[in-house]
Parts: C-alpha cells; sequence; structure tokens
C-alpha cells in the first residue's frame, strides 16, 4: 500500500498526533500553539485541514480524543499549564467546552479514563500535581487532585483498564487506577477509593536512571497480568508486570536504546508495543514465548 503524506501546515515543530476512534480524522499539536484537525480521507481521497483550534499560549505537547460515546470531544495541554477540552457541534464546528486552568506549570501529558468510568481526563503537570476531572451528569466538571505526586515535576499518565484481571467485561466490577512518571525518574501506581486517590505503589529501581518521559498501562483483553510499559530520558523501556491486585510489580528492561524514548503506547490487544526513540526510530515489539521481546516492525522515515 503506498504512502499518504497530509499536509498540517503547522508554523512550528508537531509534538503529538492523535486518530479518532473511527480512523477518519488525525488531530495533531505543536509548538505554533494550535491544535489542528485533519481529515484522513480513503486512499484516493485528498486530506484537508477541517479546524485550527487557537486557545493555548504556548507549546501544545499531547492531544487526546474521548470516546464518541460522550460526543466529538478532544482534548490538549500545553506550556501554558492550561488544558483545553474541545467539543464538535452537529454543523462541524468546534468549541471550548471546558478550560482547567488549575495547575501553575506546563501539563505534559493527558489521558481520558476508559469510558466504562465516565468523561474523565487525568493530566500531569510540571508543578508536581496530577489532576483528574470529570464531567458531572449537569455538563459542570469535578476536579480531583494528587498533590505532590511527583515534587519535581509529573511528565506522563495512563490510565489501567476499567475491568480487573479475571473478571468479566460488564460484569460491574469497575477499576479507578493511574499510573505516572515523573522528573524523579520514579513509576508510580495510583488507585481511587471512595472518591480519594492513594499511592499504590512506587516503582522505584536502578533501572531508570533520568526523567520517565511515558508510561502506558496495557489493555488486559487476553492477559493473564497487569503490564506497564514505561519510557526514559536514560533509553531504557522497561516492563512492569503482576499477576494480581497486592503482588509486588516485578520489572525488567525491555532494551535500551541508547537515547531518549518519548513514547510507548500498546496495540489494543495489548500484545504489541510501540516505541518512539531519538530522532525517526520507530519500532514495534512483540513478547515471545520465552519471555524475550522481539522487534517486529521497523518504521522508516
Amino acid at each position: 500500500m503506498a504512502a499518504k503524506n497530509i499536509k498540517l501546515d503547522h508554523k512550528d515543530l508537531v509534538h503529538d498526533s492523535a486518530i479518532d476512534y473511527y480512523g477518519k480524522r488525525l488531530a495533531t499539536a505543536s509548538s505554533d500553539s494550535t491544535v489542528k484537525i485533519v481529515s484522513i480521507g480513503a486512499a484516493t481521497a485528498p486530506s484537508q485541514i477541517l479546524a485550527t483550534l487557537s486557545g493555548h499560549y504556548g507549546p501544545v505537547w499531547r492531544v487526546a480524543w474521548a470516546h464518541p460515546k460522550y460526543g466529538t470531544i478532544l482534548a490538549s495541554c500545553s506550556y501554558d499549564g492550561r488544558v483545553i477540552i474541545w467539543k464538535e457541534d452537529a454543523r462541524g464546528h468546534w468549541s471550548q467546552a471546558h478550560v482547567f486552568t488549575d495547575h501553575k506549570s506546563s501539563v505534559n501529558s493527558i489521558a481520558w479514563a476508559p469510558y466504562e468510568v465516565g468523561l474523565c481526563l487525568a493530566c500531569a503537570s510540571s508543578d508536581g500535581r496530577i489532576s483528574i476531572i470529570t464531567m458531572r451528569a449537569d455538563g459542570g466538571w469535578d476536579t480531583a487532585t494528587i498533590e505532590r505526586a511527583h515534587p519535581v515535576g509529573a511528565t506522563a499518565v495512563s490510565w489501567a483498564p476499567a475491568t480487573a484481571l479475571g473478571s468479566l467485561a460488564g460484569s460491574g466490577e469497575l477499576l479507578y487506577k493511574l499510573v505516572s512518571g515523573g522528573f524523579d525518574s520514579v513509576v508510580k501506581v495510583w488507585g481511587c477509593v471512595n472518591g480519594s486517590w492513594k499511592l499504590e505503589s512506587a516503582l522505584i529501581s536502578e533501572m531508570h536512571t533520568d526523567c520517565v518521559r511515558d508510561v502506558a498501562w496495557a489493555p488486559v483483553l487476553g492477559l493473564a497480568k497487569s503490564t506497564i510499559a514505561s519510557a526514559s530520558q536514560d533509553g531504557k523501556v522497561v516492563i512492569w508486570t503482576r499477576a494480581k491486585d497486592g503482588d509486588k510489580w516485578e520489572g525488567k528492561i525491555m532494551r535500551n536504546f541508547g537515547s531518549p524514548v518519548w513514547r510507548v503506547s500498546w496495540s489494543l490487544t495489548g500484545n504489541i508495543l510501540s516505541v518512539a526513540a531519538s530522532e525517526n526510530n520507530i519500532t514495534l515489539w512483540k513478547e515471545g514465548s520465552d519471555g524475550q521481546w522481539e522487534e517486529v516492525v521497523k518504521v522508516e522515515p
């Protein structure tokens, strides 16, 4: 299949991109302080810029689509400390549904919770805090805050799957858990009990020796264990696993890439890990039956 080029028309570096649930639109975040919405189109159809969203006052680091159950909603976070939740109306016009300004420093990462637990966004900031903002039934927003989550700055956040290991989807047992990373080189797991967020585990080890750039909690589809991937400025990707709640998390270095690793992302089935390292180095990895991780795809720039 021939590659397709999409012209974004950003005036500066692009830091993030996200494809919507249906695979038809791409959102991009740039240092030019804007977010672009682009139609991907079919193989022969031209792509076009559908909207340019302006509302940030600094580089936009991340964009994230909410589940379509809640409408067409996109979140963005920026160096300006703002998180903006954008909503598209029936005529294709975008507006700011909510602007969250509680953070006093750069918001480095955002992640939507599994749709089963509601319209709920976690935000990690350089001010050391993690915020969880949740839309109420009346359209307003509630905020919960994890103070001093990473005192020198939180860099990354990811949600656990809503379904617990060993339980059936739709059984009513929903999980409210997060994993975060920080400038302190530590990965932390958080749980929400009776509306209050508490630290469950601090995965302190010698494996990460520099800032944790990204964390990703794997889906549990068909998996017999909980799995988290963490990526660091030190070049290493670490895979953390535990068999059940209460067990200790065990970490294993998947690979040392020898240069900063910026992003890690799981496939929907949780068995393929995408790794973005250094410049233009994107690879896909799969765990073999012997527990060793093997490179299965290298994406050429």
